[in-house]
């Protein structure tokens, strides 16, 4: 009995790890069909619905894009050969993260550049009793401005602003008395906006 409920602890344990290792692995698989056909399959683990996911070009140009509407696994077949030679990306935006994988179209080529996948992170904010929580992952320490206005009858004003770099991990508190606020994040050259009412 002894043998048996060690081997139970070793299964679950093993259990867990796999879909701890399974959550970490890539979520977009990219497959290009057969030389005649000219679509590229792209098939997302783990999207919910409200996701977004977007084609854009070089420049940040949305091409294309889709609000999931079925959380789970999502496939589909796309057709890049139309586009014009140039570098273009597929980009995934989800609750906390934007993960894109840039590919090239050259002579009706189309070649992914899954090496230089990038996941941006967003921040996070939270509210509890008056106090408002700021938390953003900076893997690259990438620096990450924030801005906090405060509206009245159809006007802003600033109130605060600070730029923090170098960390990792940014963690912010503020408190905030009744009012109207946004909060403006720029980070990636990205910009975030988060509206509190209290």
């Amino acid at each position: 009995m002894k043998n048996v409920l060690s081997n139970t602890k070793k299964v679950i344990l093993m259990v867990a790890m796999m879909a701890t290792v399974t959550g970490y692995a890539n979520e977009i698989s990219l497959i290009k069909y057969g030389r005649g056909l000219r679509s590229t399959a792209v098939t997302i683990a783990n999207v919910k619905e409200g996701n977004l996911l977007s084609i854009k070009d070089g420049y940040g140009i949305t091409l294309y894009k889709e609000i999931i509407d079925q959380t789970g696994i999502y496939s589909k077949g796309f057709d890049l050969t139309d586009l014009p030679n140039g570098n273009y990306f597929f980009e995934l935006e989800k609750d906390m993260e934007i993960k894109s994988i840039p590919f090239t179209v050259k002579s009706n080529e189309v070649t992914f550049n899954k090496e230089k996948e990038t996941t941006i992170f967003k921040p996070f904010v939270r509210e509890k009793d008056d106090l408002v929580y700021i938390t953003k992952l900076a893997a690259n320490k990438e620096p990450l401005k924030l801005s906090v206005y405060g509206l009245n009858d159809g006007s802003s004003r600033l109130l605060y602003t600070e730029t923090i770099e170098g960390v990792q991990s940014i963690e912010k508190a503020f408190k905030l008395e009744d009012g109207r606020y946004k909060i403006v994040f720029a980070s990636n050259n990205r910009e975030f906006t988060k509206y509190i009412n209290k």
